[in-house]
């Protein structure tokens, strides 16, 4: 029997384009309004010293979220199923715990944002519009067919390009920002440190892991003629080709947004003397008169856009490892009456960050050291995930290897010195003044 010819190489990357999914959303909602506010935090407090940091972060955060991604896709099972399936229970609740922890903080200061950046733009009561954003993204989340909802998810994406725009409005000394960009800074200061580690918390953060591959997982259930690798080693070529492609370009997409708010923000607040950020929507408000009406409603819109993306990816992630954990039946694409304990962690998570701000618990306070959290919280899930890729049980003959392996290790070294650097500078220091 002749073979069907070899498409055309247009049509394959054309193909390409609409398999683009798990790591293109991954990257996208890391991009989030808390991640915006950090983001700017930096900037606005470090002007460009911090800009390295995303380059160094990239080659490491695609790798490991690469990494996330072949473990669901290869075993048919995400990250924390098979932690549940290969390791004692108390590690898979604990790291569960903590992911509920610091999910629920940032969906709160996630909604939060968004209400704020709708008073911006129109004015109005926070609170109410708060509740209808959390009430609307779960809404989706729950009633909304995969497939649709997914390709939402792919064209909500495509407003982290305002951040972009904004940037083209402002006055940058780009010899400063290749400066920054090339010149690592580095300081005993504790403030320095739990800065870095926020950042590294919101751009390697155990959320994706959880998210990406699940997704993946739901992509073999979603698309009839893919199956786990460990079944159809045939399609292993296709796929791992598919997944990188799709990671490195969404990570990429990720950390260019990250540079040009924090650019956009060390050019206009750091260089006014605006150091005090505490929110994406007070970093808006700020530019308004240093840059214009037009750039702050963009910052604005982008806040409200990735908040959409983010929320959902949030709650999601954390649903997905509660299930995996308990054993319960999941998948977006199953229908709610068929995976109701799934939905209703989804309901409960954003529902519950959203009330955080009817709470004298300001999510907002919390999240900086929510995003410190997940940068320590980080390191032991990469750990276990390195282990994961090479064990046999999980991998069969796919096990992480070379390359790939040398660099999913180093990221889980630097979030780890990262982490100890914050610890020693805030503790021993406090200890050395006292």
């Amino acid at each position: 029997m002749k073979s069907s010819p070899a498409p055309p190489p247009q049509k394959r990357k054309l193909r390409w384009l609409r398999e683009f999914g798990p790591g293109l959303i991954t990257g996208a909602s890391d991009d989030d309004p808390s991640g915006i506010a950090t983001y700017s935090q930096a900037g606005a407090q470090l002007g460009y010293s911090p800009s390295w940091v995303m380059l160094v972060a990239y080659p490491l955060m695609a790798a490991i979220q690469e990494i996330s991604a072949r473990i669901g896709r290869t075993s048919g099972r995400g990250v924390a199923a098979n932690i549940r399936r290969y390791y004692p229970p108390w590690i898979s609740r604990l790291v569960v715990a903590a992911l509920c922890i610091a999910n629920t903080i940032n969906i709160g200061a996630d909604l939060g944002a968004m209400g704020d950046a709708v008073r911006l733009l129109v004015g109005g009561p926070v609170l109410l519009y708060t509740l209808i954003f959390g009430v609307l993204c779960a809404s989706l989340q729950i009633l909304m067919p995969y497939a649709r909802y997914v390709a939402i998810l792919k064209w909500l994406a495509l407003s982290l390009f305002g951040y972009f725009a904004t940037l083209a409005m402002v006055h940058v000394p780009w010899s400063e920002v290749l400066r920054g960009l090339l010149v690592p800074t580095l300081t005993t200061d504790a403030h320095f440190w739990s800065t870095m580690v926020a950042v590294l918390g919101t751009t390697i953060s155990p959320y994706l892991f959880f998210w990406q591959s699940s997704q993946e997982v739901e992509e073999i259930a979603a698309v009839p003629e893919r199956e786990a690798l460990v079944r159809k080693p045939r399609q292993a070529n296709s796929a791992i080709e598919r997944i990188r492609i799709d990671t490195y370009t969404g990570m990429a997409f990720s950390n260019l947004v990250a540079l040009a708010i924090m650019i956009t923000t060390a050019a206009t607040l750091h260089a006014s003397n605006i150091t005090n950020i505490d929110t994406a929507a007070q970093a808006a408000a700020s530019l308004q008169p240093l840059a214009g009406r037009f750039a702050a409603a963009l910052f604005a819109m982008g806040i409200i856009s990735t908040g959409l993306l983010a929320v959902p990816v949030l709650a999601g992630s954390l649903a997905y490892a509660v299930a995996e954990i308990r054993g319960w039946p999941l998948g977006l694409a199953r229908l709610p009456s068929r995976a109701k304990a799934f939905y209703a962690t989804i309901a409960a998570a954003t529902l519950g960050g959203a009330l955080l701000n009817f709470s004298p618990v300001s999510p907002i306070k919390a999240l900086y050291w929510a995003a410190v959290i997940n940068g320590l919280v980080a390191v032991p899930v990469m750990v276990i995930m390195m282990l994961l890729s090479r064990d046999p049980r999980v991998m069969d003959k796919f096990r992480i290897k070379g390359w790939l392996r040398a660099l999913g290790w180093i990221a889980t070294l630097v979030m780890a010195g990262a982490g100890a650097a914050l610890l020693w500078t805030t503790f021993g220091t406090s200890s050395q003044n006292g």
